[in-house]
């Protein structure tokens, strides 16, 4: 069963610490959120945080760099959280532009997989627009999925629809690889991301579809008004027409 969450990235801009925020977001009806780090917070407070505003843990955005630096810490930190998936939310444009590119970097992602499965944490990746540079014929997104064991995707449907490919076949290419979904918007003229609702994704449909392969959650992300509790607001609008 697929649970509704949302990424608090959505709001790394408000001037409230990131406790206050959780307790702001745990009253909007979603069923858990997903952390872009704990902002030199205690881990614990966080925690308690969560307990508080009975949210659960859908992952948890985590460099690579600071993985492979050091993997002990990551898991400390949230595994204190209850968080047992942690996603890498970005690499360099230049990481996609060969196929020897791609590859280093599926080595890379592999191995930081192997570290933190050892202790039961799961690693994923999240997609923008660069991952799909067309390499012989193929998105770069298809080769890094190809080369690659270990490693989850966390497929973010707006960024797959600005980079000109339909978000829904991409989903279904790849439903194995992916537990964890971003609920974004395109417009698909100007190759942008725009808010839920003002762009070319049919919101129905991309439920629809995320229900059926039975992912583990679809996650509400927003690029724009990061400094405002108003995104919250739409992306509470959005859960309560089509959720």
């Amino acid at each position: 069963m697929t649970s509704i969450g949302f990424q608090l990235y959505s709001l790394h801009d408000v001037d409230d610490p990131l406790p206050a925020v959780i307790e702001r977001v745990g009253g909007a009806g979603f069923d858990g959120v997903e952390l872009a780090g704990v902002d030199g917070h205690d881990p614990e407070a966080v925690a308690d945080a969560l307990t508080a505003a009975d949210l659960d843990v859908a992952g948890a955005h985590v460099g690579l760099d600071e993985i492979e630096e050091d993997p002990e810490n990551v898991v400390e930190t949230y595994r204190t959280l209850d968080c047992e998936d942690v996603v890498v939310p970005w690499l360099d444009p230049e990481h996609f532009e060969t196929l020897d590119s791609v590859e280093a970097v599926a080595e890379r992602l592999d191995a930081a997989a192997i570290d933190l499965g050892e202790h039961d944490v799961a690693v994923h990746y999240h997609n923008h627009d660069q991952e799909f540079t067309d390499l012989d014929g193929e998105p770069a997104l298809s080769t890094l999925v190809a080369a690659t064991e270990g490693v989850g995707f966390e497929l973010d449907l707006g960024w797959v629809g600005a980079a000109g490919y339909d978000p829904l076949t991409v989903l279904e290419e790849n439903a194995h690889r992916v537990s964890i979904v971003h609920l974004k918007d395109y417009d698909a003229e100007t190759g942008e991301v725009v808010e839920v609702g003002d762009g070319d994704l049919d919101i129905a449909a991309a439920i629809d579809a995320v229900r059926d392969h039975d992912c583990d959650w679809l996650v509400y992300e927003a690029e724009e008004r990061p400094d405002s509790y108003g995104t919250l607001d739409h992306a509470v609008d959005v859960v309560e027409t089509y959720w």
